[in-house]
């Protein structure tokens, strides 16, 4: 899944644009993942600049994208992520920066456009935080977009950027002379939570509004986003039956790291990778019980990199001894 925020008034363009990929090969002939687009830097505070950019296709899929100040790489994040806050950086001055993604083969695409951003002025001694921005309100802009606007907050100097959350993740910033962004990339049928804090040039963060709360119209049966390939077992251990369940995890933007467990239409368990989450096949396998003969229906989902859930996948049913 691809999420990207941009202005209000550049909204109608953006939508016109599209991750590509690029037509240069490595050296063994395979294509290499595109160059990002839409990539857009803005200064969050005196020290720090906010860089983003568009989800690239590539295939089998994008590890991780890097990002570099001039010639530096100085930021590298999971390909689910299309955004970082490049930190430690000096007052009043120009920073220009490009992105670069690196496909599960580990090789590495051609660099985006160069983007540029002027950090603020340095303030001394500035303890005080903005106030939280007021008369927040989200309405769906179709049924794969929320446009956002809020009313100005005030500081004592000046409010430098707003960083914009969904549900409890910052998702982006835009500069401090906005009131406004559209939020794409999300999917038809969801209810999302959407938060607007401002931030002043020292760094200090307002307190957070209520949130907006606002869902995508439209349906979405899941299938593009639910775990394929999906077969379930059982095997007999130490006087009880356990079930094995393996699957394809849902080809998404990012990876999937999270997996919920129905059993006989109620969740049972949860599964959470701590290291790398497997993407061309997952197994995972618990206890059921000592009982003989007895059928279960099963089915699996996943958390998406956006937070929402995916679809399920298509059920089965097993039964406790049977020869398969």
């Amino acid at each position: 899944m691809r999420r990207t925020l941009v202005p209000l008034s550049t909204f109608c363009a953006v939508a016109l644009l599209s991750s590509c990929a690029w037509s240069g090969a490595d050296e063994d002939g395979g294509r290499l993942p595109g160059a990002p687009t839409g990539v857009a830097a803005e200064a969050g505070s005196s020290t720090s600049v906010h860089v983003m950019w568009n989800a690239v296709s590539a295939d089998p899929g994008v590890r991780s994208y890097e990002v570099y100040r001039g010639p530096t790489k100085v930021k590298e994040v999971p390909g689910s992520a299309h955004m970082v806050d490049v930190t430690m950086l000096k007052p009043s001055t120009m920073y220009a920066f490009t992105v670069r993604a690196r496909d599960t083969d580990g090789r590495l695409g051609p660099p985006s456009k160069e983007v540029r951003a002027r950090t603020p002025e340095a303030v001394a001694a500035d303890r005080a935080a903005p106030t939280r921005p007021g008369q927040v309100h989200g309405r769906a802009v179709g049924s794969r977009a929320v446009q956002l606007s809020w009313s100005k907050a005030t500081d004592d100097r000046d409010v430098v950027s707003y960083d914009i959350h969904q549900g409890g993740t910052k998702i982006h910033s835009v500069g401090g002379n906005q009131t406004a962004t559209v939020v794409t990339g999300l999917r038809p049928g969801t209810r999302y939570s959407f938060t607007v804090r401002a931030r002043d040039a020292a760094d200090n963060l307002s307190p957070a509004p209520a949130a907006v709360r606002v869902t995508t119209p439209g349906t979405d049966d899941g299938r593009g986003t639910a775990p394929t390939a999906f077969r379930a077992t059982t095997h007999r251990e130490d006087g009880a039956y356990h079930l094995d369940l393996n699957w394809v995890p849902p080809r998404t933007d990012g990876v999937v790291v999270e997996y919920q467990v129905q059993l006989d239409g109620r969740t049972v368990t949860s599964l959470v990778y701590g290291g790398t989450a497997p993407r061309e096949r997952a197994e995972y396998s618990f206890y059921l019980g000592p009982e003989k003969g007895v059928a279960h229906r099963v089915r699996i989902r996943g958390r998406l990199p956006d937070g929402t859930w995916g679809g399920f996948s298509a059920e089965r049913t097993v039964t406790t001894g049977a020869q398969g």
